[in-house]
């Protein structure tokens, strides 16, 4: 089965609506031979908050060295954002897998008319995943209520009901009582229900089904209470928790003082959980979890000239707390973008947010979005004078608006459902991906990938042998596309997938002039269609198999023509290939200046290993290990410090290192400020695990899109922290989390990496991989210096490797080359 059908299956159980109870989601998991029943799990309730609460649980979970699975709703692109395990998206692959065993049960069920609904099955399949992965605790955000949602199928050993407001009332009751009881049963046994309620008439309902309750709030008489400090940054804010006898100070990505509230719900949930599990999480792990629990889509500042900000606000409380978040910004103008389903309380909303100096309405690609006149209406009624407001069809095309209209100094909101923010949010995640594509074979493979019909392949193939493109777009967006390029003599190969409610996998195929053609046919076509016209035009304008030619603006060496050769200098004792070579200063010393004379253009120290097993060192010796030879080095080359560890890039940084070099991907929540405050370039590997953890085998559905999908997160988050895209670098991680197969991938796919729009770097050097082309460890030099030939050919910015001078040659060699092609192509 392919993913397209099985992910149209599980949407089309959506036409089936719920009965009340966990009965048919018990069922369905019988059939799976009860996945659940060993699982740990948590339950998360709450009209407001449980979402961002679960993801903080999970972080902090995750922080203290378990394994967590995380079930969430909604998912703002793809279905498979709702299943996680330790932070990574369910594989399509087991999406099929899952479905093929349910398949012929949701058929039969059916028959009966008492089919599984989408969340039920959804459900099912997390806890099917969670069961198959062996988590060590599973968190699962409940979807409505508590009584009779398809999470209680499971006994939680810890859980919380973040707040409650009127909601569902149809379902849960009229009253904030009533929904409170409701909510109530997800309480654990033999532990305390967590909450965020402070009304006591609503505790007190909480209590009569729960029986024991955790209050957690800002009032002195919480059980725990927390202190909301502000922001400290653009991105983060100060929370200070404090327990019986524990206490917790951390920085949270999450701005607004309702989500210190939900840290605090979180932090007592994880210590719960601890309990259980008879571990420890002290209050530095609790504080570093917190710190990591970013959540897109929540008060989300993506930019801050103008502000920018996205926030799934769906009813009025929320939007309340929007205004309230707001509040603690200066801005001039407020521009309100605003998207909305049908079925909520609107204009209690547009009197819950902030008075805007102009609206835009506009409505989200689903037939439940409420039409854009009856929004542009309320807000009329709500006191905006008509002349400010004007409807758009699309969130995209009313994003660029808003900004178009926006100065520096102004706020852009996005905001009314997470609906709208997803498809606003696309402007700043979405990437188009250049594919090299030689021969028939890699042809069938690029547009199999995108789960093309076998028609649509064999129909396609011959016009895939020229410049192809991949990208995800919404349907509407994807017919128009395939006719247009049609016109134009190219093609458009569309994936089986066609629902207005998720996006679709899209091949281009085409000449240049074709695509450019292409370009300027969609930049007057509405639904978002310029946004994606100004992807093609970055992507068709840069080569993605050669070499860089990058204009030195800042003076790195990556930015010149070629490609720039980092040399590795380990200060360590049990690096896998040089460790206890050069522990001395003085050897660290004449090292460096061997590999700067040899040609190397930049010098990256690390001082602990990142090879499998490696035992962890402590701040301050990693400190003493690099920043000695950092100074050593002076200004005699451009130097990096190969650090996972805020403090230490701090550190180095201050003894003259120029870049951050961070293998772990921005596991420390402080890197990304140290590089944005010192405005350093920062180079971001995709890596699961940092060191490596040995025989750990991680599954990719593809892992050039898997790595490209997890690392364009990566530089958002430096970027909001603000840092300017052209200061990040990204490397594919080849040897960390990959195969030796999925190494070699990246290398031959490395200008698929160019969809970023950043310098790319490759550190191959020496790796297991090579026992793949037949070289045992002593034998790895040679084939390190083949692989960066390669590299230099496929684009790399940066090659990273032990052995300079021959490194160095095979880059020149390779520039040689690509000079060479160039001469005989201008005579």
């Amino acid at each position: 089965m392919e993913y397209h059908e099985a992910a149209d299956l599980l949407f089309d159980l959506r036409r089936f609506r719920p009965s009340p109870g966990t009965a048919s989601t018990a069922a369905l998991l019988e059939e799976l031979g009860d996945p659940h029943e060993d699982l740990v799990c948590v339950q998360i309730a709450g009209s407001n908050g449980k979402g961002s609460t679960a993801r903080m649980v999970e972080r902090v979970l995750r922080e203290a060295g378990l394994s967590v699975g995380l079930y969430t709703s909604p998912h703002l692109e793809d279905l498979r954002e709702r299943v996680r395990v330790d932070g990574r998206k369910i594989p399509r692959s087991a999406v099929a897998d899952f479905v093929e065993e349910i398949e012929e049960y949701a058929v039969d069920r059916a028959a009966e008319d008492d089919s599984p609904t989408f969340f039920e099955a959804m459900t099912a399949l997390a806890l099917w995943r969670f069961g198959r992965t062996d988590v060590d605790v599973a968190v699962l955000e409940v979807g409505i209520g508590g009584k009779y949602d398809a999470t209680s199928v499971v006994d939680p050993v810890a859980s919380a009901v973040t707040s409650v407001t009127l909601e569902h009332t149809s379902v849960l009751g009229d009253t904030h009582e009533e929904i409170a009881r409701d909510k109530a049963h997800v309480a654990p046994d033999g532990r305390p229900l967590v909450t965020g309620v402070d009304e006591e008439s609503v505790l007190e309902a909480l209590r009569e089904v729960a029986g024991s309750v955790e209050t957690v709030g800002r009032g002195s008489d919480r059980d725990v209470s927390v202190a909301y400090g502000g922001r400290t940054n653009r991105v983060e804010a100060a929370v200070s928790i404090d327990g019986d006898g524990w206490d917790v100070d951390a920085r949270l990505p999450l701005l607004g003082a309702h989500q210190a509230e939900n840290a605090a719900i979180a932090a007592v949930v994880a210590r719960q959980v601890a309990g259980e599990l008879d571990l420890d999480i002290p209050p530095s792990t609790i504080a570093r979890g917190l710190g990591n629990a970013h959540w897109p889509g929540r008060f989300e500042v993506i930019d801050t000239d103008p502000l920018v900000v996205l926030d799934g606000a769906h009813n009025p409380g929320a939007c309340e707390r929007v205004a309230e978040t707001l509040g603690g910004f200066a801005y001039d103008d407020l521009h309100l973008v605003f998207g909305a389903m049908h079925d909520k309380d609107h204009r209690g909303m547009a009197r819950a947010l902030p008075d805007p100096d102009s609206v835009r309405t506009c409505e989200p690609n689903l037939p439940r979005a409420e039409d854009r006149a009856v929004l542009a209406r309320v807000f009329e009624r709500a006191g905006v004078d008509a002349g400010r407001i004007a409807e758009q069809s699309a969130v995209a095309d009313a994003l660029a608006g808003a900004l178009d209209d926006a100065d520096e100094g102004d706020a852009v909101v996005v905001t009314g459902s997470l609906f709208a923010v997803a498809e606003a949010r696309r402007r700043y995640t979405h990437t188009t991906t250049p594919k090299r594509v030689r021969n028939r074979e890699e042809a069938h493979t690029v547009l199999e990938s995108a789960s093309v019909s076998e028609a649509g392949v064999e129909r396609a193939t011959e016009s895939a042998i020229h410049r192809v493109l991949t990208t995800r777009v919404q349907y509407r967006q994807a017919t128009t596309l395939e006719r247009e390029l049609a016109r134009l003599g190219g093609e458009c190969a569309i994936s089986g997938f066609e629902r207005d409610d998720e996006l679709v996998d899209v091949v281009l195929m085409g000449t240049d002039s074709e695509l450019s053609a292409l370009v300027a046919a969609l930049q007057s076509e509405p639904h978002g269609l310029g946004e994606i016209a100004r992807e093609v035009r970055a992507t068709v304008a840069e080569n993605p198999g050669s070499v860089s030619n990058r204009s030195s603006a800042s003076g790195y060496p990556w930015e010149g023509e070629g490609t720039a050769v980092m040399g590795i200098l380990n200060t360590t004792p049990d690096s896998f290939h040089d460790g206890g070579e050069y522990e001395t200063r003085e050897d660290a010393l004449a090292r460096a200046e061997a590999m700067v004379e040899a040609g190397a253009d930049v010098i990256d120290v690390g001082g602990e290993s990142t090879r499998p097993g490696a035992d962890p060192v402590s701040v301050d010796e990693e400190i003493e290990r690099v920043v000695p030879v950092i100074e050593g080095i002076g200004d005699r080359a451009t130097v990096s410090v190969d650090t996972r560890k805020a403090a230490v890039a701090e550190a180095a940084v201050g003894a003259g290192a120029n870049v951050i070099n961070d293998v772990s991907g921005l596991e420390d929540p402080r890197m990304r400020f140290v590089a944005a405050d010192h405005d350093v370039p920062l180079i971001v590997m995709h890596s699961i695990d940092a060191p490596v953890v040995p025989g750990k085998t991680i599954e990719y559905d593809d892992v050039v899109g898997d790595a490209i999908d997890e690392l364009r997160e990566r530089i958002l988050l430096a970027e909001k922290a603000g840092l300017d895209r052209e200061r990040i670098v990204v490397d594919p991680g080849i040897g960390f989390g990959k195969s030796a197969a999925e190494s070699f991938e990246l290398l031959d796919r490395l200008g698929e990496f160019r969809a970023l729009g950043c310098p790319i770097l490759v550190g191959h050097s020496h790796k297991s991989m090579f026992e793949r082309a037949g070289c045992g460890p002593d034998d790895r030099g040679v084939a390190t210096v083949a692989a960066t030939a390669l590299a230099a050919d496929r684009g790399a910015d940066i090659v990273r490797v032990h052995d300079v001078p021959e490194n160095v040659a095979a880059v020149r060699t390779a520039l040689a080359t690509r000079e060479g092609a160039a001469f005989r192509t201008d005579r």
